[in-house]
């Protein structure tokens, strides 16, 4: 978020074009990682937690507030694990999506509401025919991409602007981000499309089996 936040920035134009959505994004999980790191911590739920509490915490911005119900989902999701695989990432995304959606008073479809409800689906799918970790997140990841790129077509002001929507675009790198953590591959960050001809490469050579 650090590295693209000025990108993400330049698409705000909803709810208000003023230009900060990437930015509040970067504090909010700058927020949540000072948290997480302060505080000791046993199991993925305990981090989860910690998370969640440093972006409520540290929210900032339309953005913010919506990222740290996300993550509160998720960590409700992950409460009391010690680890988790892909489905119970997957079980943990489709949490996320519902708080994110409670926490707003009028859902807006076209927006970060509509990549997270994406990609949990997505998550569910890739589970239910394999729980690597490894694997669903390469499926959430490619359809968090696929749902910004369609944003336009579910919100009129994007489509206007030509822009997509600038926190589901936010959230796109941080799941992306995500994946290179898991898969050591932290220093690479490469496009939509890349990315999307990496995994499917992957996928042909039978990378993630077993994962």
């Amino acid at each position: 978020l650090t590295l693209h936040a000025p990108d993400i920035n330049a698409l705000n134009v909803f709810p208000v074009p003023d230009g900060d959505t990437g930015t509040n994004m970067m504090l909010t999980m700058e927020s949540a990682l000072k948290e997480a790191e302060s505080r000791p911590v046993q199991g993925a739920g305990d981090v989860a937690a910690a998370l969640s509490h440093g972006a409520l915490m540290g929210a900032r911005g339309n953005s913010g507030v919506i990222l740290s119900q996300i993550i509160r989902g998720i960590a409700r999701g992950l409460e009391n694990k010690e680890a988790f695989d892909g489905g119970a990432l997957a079980e943990a995304f489709q949490a996320a999506t519902q708080t994110a959606y409670r926490a707003v008073s009028k859902p807006v479809e076209g927006t970060i509401l509509t990549v997270m409800k994406d990609c949990a689906a997505a998550a569910a799918q890739a589970a239910s025919r394999n729980p690597g970790l490894i694997m669903v997140l390469a499926e959430t990841v490619k359809a968090a991409w696929e749902s910004v790129r369609e944003t336009p077509n579910l919100l009129p002001i994007l489509r206007e602007a030509g822009v997509v929507d600038a926190g589901g675009q936010g959230l796109a790198v941080l799941l992306e981000g995500i994946y290179y953590y898991f898969t050591g591959e932290l220093s690479c960050f490469y496009s939509r499309q890349t990315f999307i001809e990496r995994i499917n490469s992957a996928y042909r050579r039978h990378r993630f089996i077993g994962r």
